[in-house]
């Protein structure tokens, strides 16, 4: 009679072991769920929603301009209990990135169009990106600048510089609290940058 409780404990055991294994290999490997908790990504994505931080592709899939990206910022940026910044993808790897006078940003040359998610001002109007004491990049292989949508409240690339792919968690990938804001994140496209076809 006490074998029948001692076998039920071990099942529960187990369970809850094995449940414990994986979701920490879904959390390390696949997907992390993240809580915003800065203005830098207004309105695109507002602090206290929760998104899920898609791991795994980024390993066969190259972040591209356009991802947003959730990674740990260099060490003298680092928030309180090591809470990641996450920010927007503006160029990779090679790329040319300048912000001129007239507030936009010029990836190789090409005047990107991010008027589908910059921060709009109150009149409507794309906020203009202002760069700080430096106003030119050419981002290093293995490394990405990445801005904020919401350029006068972000702690970005204009600041740190570009940061190391090995900082980069993942990719923001659905956003999925509060439930009315469910959805995925898509990366807007920008065909302004594709090579011209011959």
């Amino acid at each position: 009679m006490s074998k029948r409780p001692l076998g039920c404990l071990f099942e529960v055991i187990e369970t809850l072991v094995l449940t414990a294994v994986i979701y920490l290999v879904i959390n390390t490997f696949i997907a992390s769920p993240y809580r915003v908790q800065q203005q830098s990504m207004e309105h695109t994505l507002e602090p206290d929603q929760y998104i899920l931080v898609d791991k795994l592709s980024p390993r066969f899939d190259r972040y591209k301009t356009g991802d947003i990206v959730v990674f740990q910022p260099p060490q003298q940026y680092q928030q309180p209990e090591g809470v990641p910044y996450i920010k927007r993808v503006i160029g990779v790897g090679g790329d040319k990135v300048e912000i001129r006078d007239d507030g936009f940003v010029y990836v190789n040359n090409v005047k990107l169009n991010e008027t589908s998610y910059v921060f709009k001002d109150s009149d409507g109007s794309p906020q203009p990106t202002v760069s700080t004491s430096q106003s030119l990049w050419v981002v290093p292989s293995g490394e990405l600048f990445v801005l904020g949508d919401h350029r006068m409240s972000s702690a970005d690339s204009r600041v740190f510089g570009p940061i190391k792919l090995d900082s980069v968690i993942g990719r923001a990938w659905l956003r999925y609290w509060p439930f009315s804001t469910f959805g995925i994140l898509p990366t807007p496209p920008h065909p302004e940058l594709s090579p011209a076809a011959p």
